[in-house]
């Protein structure tokens, strides 16, 4: 005769008022989810007994990480360049995050707006003081020498930067400015011809695109014309204009703004024009940057003017930007001299 059954320790609701209330909650919505999409709740509960607990390393693919530094030379200081670039890169990708939700906010409130706007300014905060790692750490020999091994390659050619800058403003502020008036109301494709980063991928002999630029171009023209479309009515602009706000709100909303656009537009290049100018500008000849582009005008922002929002700005403002902090730079010696960098040789 086989052995007897065990007895039961209970019935199934004595067992279940033994469990935790709020796991029964989580266990009921659990078998909710799965249930209304045809799927074994059992299961995935069970494959939960065969996964291995989640570890730091695993979780932000640390080993990956570490492994995607390849220099190209024996020189030291390189690893301080590619490290620091590939950083920027994930700061970028942080601030594409928050314009990315924005753009796509059907119900965007002030509140809302404003906070993930000063997220980005937070994040463009610590890039700009970082760039000390860039202007103080590295050794100029070790620079000049690594540097020609990285060639054609630039930093002009982050997309991500590019992206920032299509999904910030209207495209036609991003147009050279002596180009602007004449592409008001022209289609997309013809003001991106005329984008104002192209100047500064131009051969410093004979003025035609670089290596850099063509490469650039290759790659991301079609990306870069599908983000302007894209953001041609939700941009960082656009959606400021649609925002239901009192006078108090717009004035805290429009400092946040103006702060963007001075760090987009002004302090960042401006760090990396202090860079550029110790590393590059050696008398009696100022060294061409690795891409070949004409950093002496394409860095400077009063050349450009290039202005997210001029709209916020007042027109002594607009007309002398960028021109404070390139006064600094020239005290710290770090520019050419007033005829190298003069905007009527453009």
């Amino acid at each position: 005769m086989s052995d007897p059954k065990p007895k039961s320790s209970g019935t199934p609701s004595a067992a279940s008022s033994e469990l935790d209330p709020d796991l029964l909650d989580k266990i009921r919505a659990l078998k909710e989810k799965y249930g209304t999409t045809g799927q074994d709740l059992p299961a995935y509960l069970e494959g939960l007994l065969y996964t291995d607990y989640l570890n730091y390393w695993d979780y932000i693919h640390l080993d990956a990480l570490l492994g995607l530094q390849t220099p190209r030379t024996e020189f030291p200081d390189e690893m301080v360049f590619i490290v620091y670039h590939q950083t920027t890169e994930l700061y970028f990708k942080l601030v594409r995050w928050e314009q990315e939700q924005l753009a796509d906010d059907p119900h965007l409130t002030a509140e809302t707006f404003l906070m993930r706007l000063e997220r980005m300014n937070r994040y463009f905060k610590i890039l700009i003081t970082s760039f000390e790692v860039m202007v103080e750490g590295m050794e100029p020999a070790q620079f000049r020498k690594f540097r020609m091994a990285l060639l054609p390659a630039s930093g002009f050619q982050s997309v991500q930067y590019r992206l920032i800058e299509l999904a910030s403003t209207d495209l036609i502020n991003l147009v050279n400015r002596d180009q602007r008036e004449g592409l008001r109301g022209a289609s997309l494709e013809a003001m991106y011809q005329e984008v104002y980063w192209k100047r500064g991928a131009t051969e410093l002999a004979t003025g035609d695109e670089t290596l850099t630029l063509q490469h650039f171009e290759r790659k991301y023209r079609d990306e870069l014309l599908r983000t302007a479309h894209r953001f041609q009515e939700k941009n960082l602009w656009q959606k400021y204009l649609t925002l239901d706000v009192d006078d108090v709100q717009r004035e805290t909303v429009k400092v946040a703004m103006r702060a963007f656009d001075l760090s987009v537009n002004v302090t960042w290049p401006m760090a990396h024009l202090r860079s550029a100018g110790k590393y590059l500008h050696r008398e009696p000849e100022v060294i061409a940057a690795t891409g070949g582009t004409n950093w002496q005008k394409y860095l400077p922002p009063r050349f450009q003017q290039r202005i997210f929002f001029p709209e916020l700005w007042e027109e002594s403002e607009r007309s002398a930007w960028g021109t404070r902090a390139m006064s600094n730079e020239k005290r710290n010696g770090y520019v050419a001299s007033s005829e190298e960098t003069s905007p009527k040789s453009d």
